[in-house]
């Protein structure tokens, strides 16, 4: 029965060889070189981007194999094979979890399901020889490594200006670090982002595609938490979620509203889901009538949503989000698809919301036209290892001084990639803005 199994075994490791032969030669490399004792998952590590793991493979490789040589030359029972047994075992399990993370990019590189890795763990064979000799499965991300599997995991070398933002009444953000896993590797989204945000603010949060604009608010509003931590008006929103998240309000870029109903019904209907069960009828009504009047919609209430404008139709998805009251309000370019007067009417109603004293923070790719309205601009950078920084906080002005242009849209050219159409500056200023945060902390 033993040899009837290690036949079995014998020849899952033949056809293994033999798939890794194929994945080989269709990446545009020697097939004969799976020969190579150690090697075959090397090179795997090579061609899917994991150098060090294949190196690590490599490595491990050998120890297994130098120990299980020692092995017969030392008592069986004595204490030195036990010792040797047991780093053979170790670097064995080692070996194949190193094996497993090299399985992933190489799913990768031919679009497959990564879970397919754990297949690979356990038949090995099925899935190498699918991959070397399936026409159907061909290695469409093969050299995308230095863009698409190293993006983000090397930030620049800048060191962070930690400004110990301390405002009982407004906004504090601490974040340390975001970030997620991907391919098996810690990727980076964003790192050292320290603000204080005062009440009664309106602000711009500007930057370039990939600067993490979005990861930034979903860490503030605590929807996708990162190493941090953010303060509302004293409160800790991620230790106290339940309770904070009713007093945030976040309307995203597509409304999502039923166009059948009247505006005054969807405001109705977000007021009995937004406020307590303790709000009586009475004081809702009110609160919606309250938020009709500040959104300027007075006479148009009992219409259909369907026949708003675009601008009314935005300004309904942000009275269902400030029917609650709340004390932080964030927007995804509310005036998207809105033409200069109308935008500049809606951000009018914006700037009137953050001087009842609440924090307003937007995000828009036309800022040039409402510019003047803001407090604060919040310029955010990807570093040139693909990691989005803080490159600005300050006035509207200051930043235009500070990058030496005469626009918002100059300035995130300035901060974009070359191959993106920008200058290429991003850690320039990165740099440039921690050393003046540095030097103002040490000033006081």
């Amino acid at each position: 029965m033993t040899d009837y199994f290690e036949i079995i075994g014998q020849f899952g490791r033949l056809l293994t060889a033999a798939g890794i032969w194929g994945i080989f030669r269709k990446c545009g490399v020697n097939g004969w070189l799976v020969l190579i004792p150690g090697y075959r998952y090397f090179k795997l590590g090579q061609l899917s981007g994991k150098v060090r793991e294949g190196w690590l493979a490599l490595f491990l490789f050998l120890i297994t194999d130098g120990l299980s040589v020692a092995l017969r030359f030392v008592d069986p029972g004595s204490m030195a094979a036990h010792w040797l047994a047991i780093g053979a075992l170790t670097a064995l399990i080692t070996e194949a979890a190193v094996t497993y993370w090299i399985a992933t990019g190489m799913l990768w590189v031919f679009d497959v399901n990564r879970k397919w890795a754990i297949l690979w763990a356990l038949f090995p064979w099925y899935v190498t020889c699918m991959l070397g000799f399936g026409k159907k499965y061909q290695p469409v991300n093969l050299g995308k490594e230095e863009d698409e599997l190293l993006a983000g995991t090397t930030p620049a070398e800048i060191r962070a200006a930690i400004k110990a933002a301390t405002i009982e009444d407004g906004l504090e953000i601490h974040l340390k670090e975001k970030t997620v896993r991907k391919q098996g590797r810690k990727r980076y989204l964003l790192k050292d982002v320290y603000l204080a945000i005062p009440n009664g603010s309106l602000v711009l949060l500007l930057g370039g595609s990939g600067a993490g604009k979005t990861t930034l608010v979903n860490a503030i509003t605590g929807y996708e938490k990162a190493n941090a931590r953010i303060r509302l008006n004293g409160t800790d929103v991620y230790q106290n979620y339940r309770q904070m998240k009713y007093r945030i309000g976040f309307v995203p870029q597509q409304d999502i509203l039923r166009l059948n109903d009247r505006v005054v019904s969807t405001l109705n209907d977000a007021a009995k889901m937004r406020l307590p069960k303790s709000v009586s009828a009475a004081e809702r009504k009110k609160r919606v009538n309250d938020v009709i009047e500040i959104l300027g919609m007075e006479g148009r209430q009992d219409g259909l949503v369907a026949k708003k404008s675009g601008g009314q139709k935005k300004r309904i998805s942000i009275g269902m989000e400030l029917i609650s009251d709340p004390e932080l309000f964030i927007l995804d370019e509310p005036d998207s698809g809105l033409d200069g007067v109308i935008a500049r009417e809606l951000f009018g109603k914006l700037r009137s919301i953050a001087d009842s004293g609440k924090i307003v923070i937007t995000i828009t790719h036309t800022p040039d036209r409402v510019a003047d309205l803001f407090d604060q601009v919040i310029v955010l950078a990807r570093d040139s290892g693909k990691v989005g920084r803080l490159a600005f906080s300050g006035s509207p002005q200051e930043a235009k001084e500070f990058f030496g242009k005469d626009s918002m849209e100059n300035i995130v050219m300035a901060i974009n990639r070359k191959e993106e159409g920008g200058e290429g500056r991003a850690d320039e200023f990165i740099r440039k803005f921690a050393e003046r945060e540095m030097a103002e902390h040490e000033q006081n």
